[in-house]
């Protein structure tokens, strides 16, 4: 079983349209807890550590092999426990940032939540390190799309990402930083390669519960 940490209930059904279609037979369960990203906001990522370990363990008693954590904000935290959670614990975007740092030295970062942009620049930068590529990340903040989300307005929400993703220019790869931001990159026209985390992330995951 896979367990994900979800910071809002829009993403079950996206990550099980994601198994359905690519890893039929893998039972996921799913634990949301929108707090976590409200208090992640307010008071940094940290503040809220102890909260997200608590979802972990709670995950592995149930008897998950592996946990995903699909917000951007969090993931970081997250996956500084797997030692003591005894389960691979996953970040949800580490697949795509390492996918954006084969792509080419120029990265734009995407985010509609100003806290997403540091940890996945950071994490980028992290991957960049690991592969020994030199890479320039540059984040960008869509204005007003945060706002929409909340509102549950979720096709404003993905145009105004796309959008924001077809003024790009000078870059060799676009990095939508949160996982809700996936289906703008069916509606962008640009030609610079457009990643998002929840197809690669959630076949991270998988595989971790396998072992592979």
């Amino acid at each position: 079983m896979l367990a994900l940490l979800h910071t809002s209930p829009v993403h079950v059904p996206v990550f099980d349209a994601l198994r359905d279609e690519a890893h039929p037979g893998l039972e996921l369960r799913h634990f949301v807890d929108e707090g976590l990203l409200e208090r992640a906001r307010a008071a940094g990522p940290d503040a809220v550590a102890a909260d997200v370990r608590a979802v972990v363990d709670r995950a592995v008693a149930d008897g998950a092999r592996a946990v995903l954590c699909t917000c951007s904000t969090l993931g970081g935290v997250a996956e500084t426990y797997a030692a003591e959670a005894g389960v691979p614990v996953l970040r949800v975007d580490r697949p795509m940032a390492t996918a954006a740092v084969a792509a080419g030295a120029r990265v734009v970062v995407l985010a509609a939540l100003e806290s997403t942009l540091a940890p996945t620049a950071a994490l980028i930068e992290e991957e960049a390190r690991r592969a020994g590529r030199p890479v320039t990340v540059r984040t960008v903040l869509v204005d007003g799309a945060w706002a929409r989300f909340e509102a549950g307005d979720s096709e404003a929400y993905v145009r105004r990402v796309a959008a924001a993703a077809d003024e790009v220019t000078a870059a060799d790869a676009i990095v939508l930083a949160q996982a809700s931001m996936a289906p703008a990159q069916h509606l962008a026209t640009t030609s610079i390669p457009l990643l998002s985390s929840p197809r690669p992330g959630l076949t991270a995951a998988a595989e971790a519960t396998r072992g592979d």
